[in-house]
């Protein structure tokens, strides 16, 4: 097993966050040597892509003030930063179920007033594409979508540009402590011998294989839920091209642009998930995915929604994206998103971080900024000057 140069930090993953944080780490923590591994032939090709592609406001998640406010507050940031990449020309509509649904149209109307988010009453024309027997109240607000190729493609320049080294097809798969104070990384090249790479830190933002890695890792404390998901691709009829669609919160669907193809997805709370289970090192998340049959619930999906949002009922299926999808097992009764950031005492240097959605990026960082990253070769304070 070969053995490469001592290198200041390897980020494991090459998402969204994974890509975000070797960045931050080349750039403003002034690193000079930097590795991103990733397993894929590309970046962003995993969960960052198979996604409802969603900037979230906060209305996604009104019964969990933290997650609502700090996605109030990363919505502009992010469309500051990756102008490129979000689409914004489409009507966002969130309608409130007459039965069955967690919180009533008042209630949902008062926690966004509340926390100055965007909220206000859907014009008649629009309203009139619900069945009003069902929906008791439908708001226009402000959220966009996000387009996946754009960010992979910022991604790659920008990794490119601060020096980042890319190895891609490669899978890390041990992290263990070293006597001089560093962390060995055992690597599987596809088609090639194992090697093995130091660095001072090493970030891990594999998603749903965080806890999928030999040696002296540890695993995370936070206990996680996977699940197998299925986001079915359709091409909307003309009355609904132009919308973007969520009904709370119970029946709970989204029909939201994705601009990557063109299309819209599809989710159903009943129907998105397929499969679940609690996160086990001894079961790969994705092993699992690739033996799922991958059987469609479109049918199911288009049949409930059709009953709240008629018109849907017109839509041509095309594709279906399916992916592991990985929470905190504590927040699956308030739907809270928050991000999941630990240091491992037994392996110093290693970060375990993982985000509910792409906004959550701006917490990772605001919490890498706490961080005392000895051996960078400048601070980021000296890096701003």
């Amino acid at each position: 097993m070969s053995t490469t140069n001592m290198q200041d930090a390897i980020v494991i993953g090459g998402g969204f966050y994974g890509a975000a944080i070797a960045v931050y780490l080349a750039r403003q923590r002034g690193m000079k040597q930097v590795t991103l591994i990733e397993r894929e032939s590309s970046l962003l090709s995993r969960a960052s892509y198979n996604n409802q592609a969603r900037v979230h406001n906060g209305y996604h998640y009104p019964r969990s003030f933290t997650t609502a406010y700090r996605s109030r507050i990363n919505l502009p940031k992010f469309v500051q930063d990756w102008p490129e990449a979000v689409k914004q020309d489409f009507t966002k509509l969130y309608a409130i179920a007459r039965r069955n649904s967690k919180v009533t149209a008042n209630q949902f109307e008062r926690f966004y007033r509340e926390i100055g988010a965007k909220i206000e009453l859907a014009s008649p024309a629009l309203r009139s594409l619900f069945e009003p027997r069902l929906i008791e109240e439908v708001f226009l607000v402000e959220e966009y979508a996000f387009d996946s190729t754009q960010l992979a493609r910022w991604a790659l320049s920008e990794l490119q540009e601060s020096g980042v080294r890319i190895r891609l097809n490669t899978q890390a798969i041990a992290i263990a402590n070293s006597p001089n104070q560093s962390l060995n990384i055992t690597l599987a090249p596809e088609g090639k011998d194992r090697e093995q790479i130091s660095a001072r830190y090493v970030f891990n933002c594999t998603y749903s294989g965080l806890n999928q890695f030999g040696g002296d890792f540890p695993g995370t404390r936070t206990a996680l839920k996977q699940e197998i998901t299925e986001m079915a691709l359709m091409r909307m009829p003309p009355a609904l091209s132009d919308l973007g669609i969520t009904v709370m919160d119970g029946p709970f669907f989204s029909v939201m642009p994705f601009p990557a193809r063109g299309l819209h997805t599809v989710s159903h709370v009943r129907y998105t998930p397929h499969l679940h289970w609690a996160d086990d090192p001894n079961t790969n998340p994705y092993q699992k995915l690739d033996g799922y049959q991958r059987d469609t619930r479109v049918d199911r999906m288009i049949r409930d929604i059709g009953r709240y949002l008629p018109s849907v009922l017109g839509s041509e299926y095309i594709d279906s994206l399916f992916e592991v999808k990985t929470i905190l097992s504590k927040n699956e009764g308030d739907d809270g998103r928050p991000i999941l950031f630990e240091k491992h005492e037994t392996l110093p240097g290693c970060y375990s971080i993982l985000g509910g959605k792409i906004d959550n990026i701006y917490d990772v960082l605001e919490k890498l900024e706490t961080e005392n990253l000895s051996g960078a070769q400048i601070t980021s304070s000296e890096q701003a000057q």
